[in-house]
């Protein structure tokens, strides 16, 4: 059952307003990136990492929350294998003796009761952190530019390519400024680590796959209706497809909430870069992409 039979909203009327929105949301973000700078995880500014293994199956949350002080700063903690293996890691910048004394002797206080190993320690030397930064973005740039080409050469036209990447590029600095702004305001952890990543790329291909059923819709409409102006028929491609945008995007959002709820600390920072993706996606594929394209053909044909 479709949530739309006949849509006819004028998208294309309202690309001056999206325009403005997403300017602010863009600057607003790039402001903030540029003053605030990024919070960067263990990963990409270097750390130590401590692997725990107790005899009987611990909270990573009291963990977590009791070893904030004594450290300076919030570790990172997640489950190694099993429910009584606890992989710590921290950006403490004592050396790791020292570090790896102020752990054990917190979680002895914390669990008397619950003897435990220190099974494996390492430091994540800034290099390697530096190495592990510059992978990540090289990864995010290769994505954009093989994007550009695919759109290219499947639809034929740079007019769509541009559109494409520019409303991925739109999402995922919104999304980097929103991190930015609410890294101190939010009670989880949203630092920028592999995690964060690959949350990036995900919302790239949830936004691209959104954006190419939108631009298919608008070549199969230009092959039929071949007397139509450009800017109306993508104004009906829009429509066309907007039961199945929105249908998506509320399907997927409900998995990503229930994620976000019941998937425990980790993912908390994962899930949260996914909601806001998600809805933006859903929101540049309608108006940033399909508008960008729609100005850009404009020129060209003036020219």
């Amino acid at each position: 059952m479709r949530w739309f039979e006949t849509p006819n909203f004028d998208f294309n009327g309202a690309r001056k307003i999206a325009y403005i929105v997403s300017a602010v949301l863009f600057l607003a973000s790039v402001g903030a990136i540029l003053t605030k700078g990024l919070q960067y995880g263990i990963d990409f500014k270097g750390g130590k990492e401590f692997v725990l293994d107790f005899e009987n199956p611990v909270s990573v949350v009291d963990m977590r929350s009791n070893l904030s002080e004594p450290l300076g700063a919030t570790p990172e903690l997640k489950l190694f294998g099993s429910e009584s293996e606890i992989l710590i890691r921290t950006d403490n910048e004592q050396p790791i003796n020292e570090v790896q004394q102020i752990i054990t002797s917190t979680v002895s206080e914390l669990y008397p009761d619950n003897p435990f190993l220190v099974i494996k320690t390492d430091v994540v030397g800034p290099r390697f952190a530096e190495d592990l930064k510059s992978g990540a973005l090289q990864a995010v740039i290769y994505a954009m530019v093989i994007i550009f080409l695919y759109i290219l050469i499947r639809f034929r036209n740079w007019t769509f390519s541009a559109g494409a990447v520019a409303a991925l590029i739109h999402d995922v600095v919104i999304v980097l400024g929103i991190f930015t702004i609410l890294g101190d305001l939010v009670p989880f952890s949203l630092q920028v680590d592999q995690a964060i990543i690959a949350a990036f790329l995900t919302i790239v291909g949830y936004s691209l796959n959104d954006t190419v059923v939108v631009f298919d819709r608008i070549r199969e409409n230009s092959n039929v209706h071949k007397g139509m102006d450009f800017m109306p028929m993508v104004n009906k491609s829009l429509n066309d497809t907007l039961s199945r945008t929105v249908i998506t995007s509320i399907t997927t959002l409900f998995v990503v909430t229930v994620l976000f709820i019941f998937g425990g600390e980790v993912l908390k920072g994962f899930s949260f870069a996914l909601l806001i993706g998600i809805v933006l996606g859903t929101y540049s594929s309608l108006f940033v992409a399909s508008s960008l394209v729609v100005e850009l053909e404009a020129r060209t044909q003036k020219s």
